[in-house]
C-alpha cells in the first residue's frame, strides 16, 4: 500500500500594532523553530495544534506525515520584516523540498490569523497565496485562533478552515484535529467543504469574550447547534484581535459543509445576526488600578485574590514594563502576602544574577520600554530568587509544553514579592509560581498582566479574579489607538 503524504507546518503569532516593541527571529527561534523528528519529540503529548498532529501521525499508519518548519512566538509587536521573510522561505522551502521527493496529498498548516508585520498588515494572506500557487489543488486545512482577523480572500485559497471554540484557548489540539481529519478525509475523496465568511462590521475588545460566560458564550451554544446539522463539517465564531490593525481587522463567523455551500451559508448569515444584537455587550468599563486593588483587599481570606491588567498583558501584545498598577501597590501597602508579576527587563535580571540573592539593590521598575504609559518606579530590593526560567505548563491550556522565561530574579520590595523575566510572558500557568518557590495557598493577593487566558488554570486557584484598567499598549477602550488600515467603517470607529 503506498501511503498518502501530508506536509504540516506552523506559524502562530497574535501581534499588535500598536506596541513599541518589535519581534525579531529570535523570539521565534527561542520558542518554538522545530522541523521533522525534532518537532515530534518537541510536541509530542502537548495539548497544541502540533502536539495533535504528532497523535495524528502515530495513529495513521497510512499516511507519511512531514513536519516542516512549525515556529510560533509569544504576542507581541510587529513581527520584522526579516524574520516574516526567514519564515516564509523555511515553510515554503520545506513544501518545495518535499514536493520533490512526491507529491503532496494533503498540507496542514497552523496559524493564528492576527500576525501583523513591519510594512505588511496581511502578511498570512500573501503566505497562503504563496502556499496555494507551490502546491496546486492539493488539499489545504488550516486551524485558526479564536481572535483571528480573517478575510473571504484567505479563505479562497483554503479547503477547510476551523477555529477555537474556548477562550481561554483550551482546545487547541480538538481544532487541529478537527482539521486534519478533515483535510485528509477530502484527499481521500470522503469529503467534499464548502465554506462560507460572514464578518461583522465592527471592532471588538476581547475582555469580555470569555466562552464561560456572556455573549461569546451565548453565541457558542448557537453555533454548537450548527454544528450539530447533518452535513456540517464545522462552524467557528472569530472575535477577531482588535489590536492588530488589519483591512482584515474585526470578528467573522465562518462555516464549512459537505458539499452544501447554502448550508454553510444559511449558517454565518443566522450567527452574524445573532453576533450583531449582542455587540454592544463586549465593550465593558474597569475600575482604576486603586479601586480595583482596594476591592481585592476586601475579599482576602482562604484562596488568593488576583488583581488583572488586561492593559499590558503579553498576549494581547503587551510589553510586560507598564508601571501603573505596581505604583498603585506600593501606595497602597497592602497588609497580606503580595505577588506581583511581573517585569520584562532583561538588564536588570543580568544584574541581579551578577549581584546573586540575598543581595540589596536600588534600581527602577517599569517605564523602560517606553514612558508613555507611566514613569518608572525607583524602588530599594532585595534579591530573593534567581532562576533559570524553565518549566512545562501544569494548568490545562497548552498542557506540558515547555515554557523558557529566560533567565529570572524574584525581587522583595516593601513585602511584596515581584517577578522580573529575561523574556515578555504571560504568567498564565501555576508552574510560573511553583519556579519561584511561591506557593499560592499562602498569597492573598497575586497582581499579574494577564488577561482571559489566566482564568483557565486560576480560576479554582483564586477566590475572585477583578480586571482593572490601567494605561497600556492593549487597553479595553480602543479608542486609545489610531487605526491606518482596519476600515474607517467599523463600529467604533464609524463612531468618531
Amino acid at each position: 500500500m503506498t501511503r498518502r503524504r501530508l506536509a504540516i507546518a506552523r506559524l502562530w503569532y497574535e501581534g499588535n500594532s500598536f506596541s513599541p516593541a518589535t519581534t525579531d527571529l529570535a523570539v521565534f527561534q527561542a520558542r518554538e523553530w522545530v522541523r521533522g523528528e525534532a518537532a515530534k519529540d518537541f510536541y509530542r503529548g502537548t495539548a497544541t495544534e502540533i502536539g495533535a498532529a504528532v497523535s495524528f501521525a502515530e495513529t495513521h499508519a497510512d499516511w507519511d506525515c512531514q513536519f516542516l518548519l512549525c515556529t510560533a512566538a509569544p504576542p507581541g509587536g510587529l513581527v520584522t520584516a526579516e524574520a516574516f521573510a526567514a519564515i516564509r522561505a523555511g515553510i515554503l522551502g520545506d513544501l518545495a523540498t518535499g514536493q520533490k521527493a512526491g507529491k503532496w496529498d494533503a498540507v496542514y498548516l497552523s496559524l493564528h490569523g492576527a500576525t501583523v508585520v513591519a510594512g505588511n498588515p496581511t502578511p498570512e494572506l500573501e503566505l497562503l497565496r504563496d502556499i496555494r500557487e507551490l502546491i496546486g489543488p492539493v488539499p489545504l486545512g488550516v486551524s485558526f485562533d479564536l481572535h483571528a482577523n480573517l478575510s473571504a480572500e484567505m479563505l479562497g485559497h483554503i479547503d477547510i478552515a476551523a477555529g477555537y471554540k474556548t477562550y481561554p484557548h483550551i482546545d487547541m489540539d480538538a481544532t487541529a484535529r478537527l482539521v486534519l481529519e478533515a483535510v485528509t478525509a477530502k484527499a481521500d475523496g470522503r469529503l467534499s467543504p464548502r465554506t462560507a465568511i460572514a464578518k461583522l462590521p465592527a471592532i471588538l475588545p476581547s475582555f469580555n469574550m470569555r466562552t464561560t460566560d456572556g455573549p461569546m458564550a451565548e453565541l457558542q451554544v448557537l453555533a454548537e447547534a450548527w454544528r450539530a446539522r447533518p452535513g456540517m463539517i464545522d462552524v467557528s465564531l472569530f472575535g477577531g484581535f482588535a489590536y492588530g490593525d488589519s483591512p482584515f481587522a474585526g470578528p467573522s463567523v465562518i462555516a464549512a459543509a459537505d458539499d452544501d455551500q447554502a448550508l454553510a451559508q444559511a449558517a454565518v448569515d443566522d450567527l452574524l445576526q445573532e453576533m450583531s444584537a449582542r455587540r454592544d455587550r463586549f465593550y465593558v468599563h474597569l475600575p482604576d488600578p486603586a479601586q480595583g486593588l482596594s476591592q481585592a483587599l476586601t475579599m482576602t481570606g482562604g484562596k488568593p485574590v488576583a488583581v488583572i491588567d488586561p492593559a499590558d498583558n503579553p498576549l494581547s501584545g503587551g510589553i510586560g514594563d507598564t508601571p501603573d498598577l505596581f505604583r498603585s501597590l506600593l501606595r497602597l501597602k497592602p497588609d497580606v502576602p503580595t505577588v506581583f508579576g511581573f517585569f520584562w527587563d532583561p538588564e536588570l535580571v543580568a544584574r541581579c544574577w551578577q549581584s546573586g540573592a540575598g543581595s540589596t539593590i536600588s534600581t527602577k521598575l517599569g517605564g523602560r520600554v517606553t514612558a508613555d504609559f507611566g514613569a518608572p518606579v525607583e524602588v530599594t530590593a532585595r534579591i530573593v530568587k534567581l532562576t533559570d526560567g524553565q518549566f512545562r505548563n501544569l494548568g490545562p491550556m497548552e498542557t506540558n509544553l515547555p515554557v523558557n522565561l529566560g533567565r529570572t530574579a524574584m525581587l522583595e520590595v516593601d513585602g511584596i514579592q515581584v517577578i522580573i523575566t529575561e523574556s515578555c510572558q504571560t504568567p498564565n500557568d501555576p508552574g510560573y509560581f511553583v519556579l519561584h518557590g511561591i506557593d499560592l495557598d499562602k498569597v492573598g493577593l497575586l497582581c499579574v498582566k494577564a488577561k482571559n487566558h489566566f482564568r483557565a488554570a486560576f480560576t479554582p486557584l483564586t477566590r475572585a479574579i477583578i480586571e482593572i484598567d490601567a494605561p497600556g499598549p492593549a487597553s479595553p477602550n480602543i479608542r486609545h489607538y489610531r487605526y491606518r488600515h482596519a476600515p474607517r467603517h467599523l463600529y467604533p470607529l464609524s463612531a468618531g
